[in-house]
């Protein structure tokens, strides 16, 4: 199991969609499954246990795991569609917490990726989800700061990539 973690804004799905590719086109059965598909404003990183219970757990038990997507096509998160994940040799986590320490000792790798200008990912994220999204992603990067700071993610990482600063 990889974990891609890291700030908002910062390349985590791309790295990820890249890495994915990667195993793929090696041959290796890949699965991704982002932390997006679960995580609302008002609830960050408490979905935690919709994961494990749904994905996480199954797999390691050699069966398929699913979860229901967060929808937010009516503009408020819902639960949507439900997604199989199929036992894959590589199963990929991607978005902020995916390598919080509750899960640390089960991953073989987890990689950290982070553009250092706080602006810059802000408005990166702000160009990804629209200008309406600025106010919650701003409250959002205060909250994954302390909650990074805490769970000490980046200290954790096996790897980091990224850039250090716009130039």
């Amino acid at each position: 199991m990889l974990a891609v973690d890291g700030p908002s804004g910062s390349g985590k799905s791309t790295f990820a969609a890249a890495v994915v590719d990667c195993l793929r086109a090696d041959g290796t059965s890949t699965a991704l499954v982002s932390t997006d598909d679960f995580a609302t404003w008002d609830a960050p990183v408490s979905w935690w246990p919709r994961l494990l219970e749904g994905v996480l757990t199954p797999l390691a038990a050699g069966r398929q795991g699913s979860y229901r997507v967060m929808d937010w096509t009516s503009g408020l998160p819902r639960l949507g569609e439900q997604v199989g994940v199929d036992v894959p040799e590589v199963l990929v986590l991607e978005g902020v917490s995916a390598g919080r320490a509750s899960i640390r000792s089960r991953l073989s790798l987890l990689c950290w990726v982070e553009i250092a200008d706080v602006a810059t990912r802000l408005d990166r994220a702000v160009s990804r989800d629209g200008e309406s999204s600025r106010p919650m992603l701003t409250a959002w990067q205060r909250f994954e700061h302390g909650w990074f700071e805490v769970d000490q993610t980046r200290q954790s990482a096996h790897t980091t990539f990224g850039v250090t600063s716009t130039d």
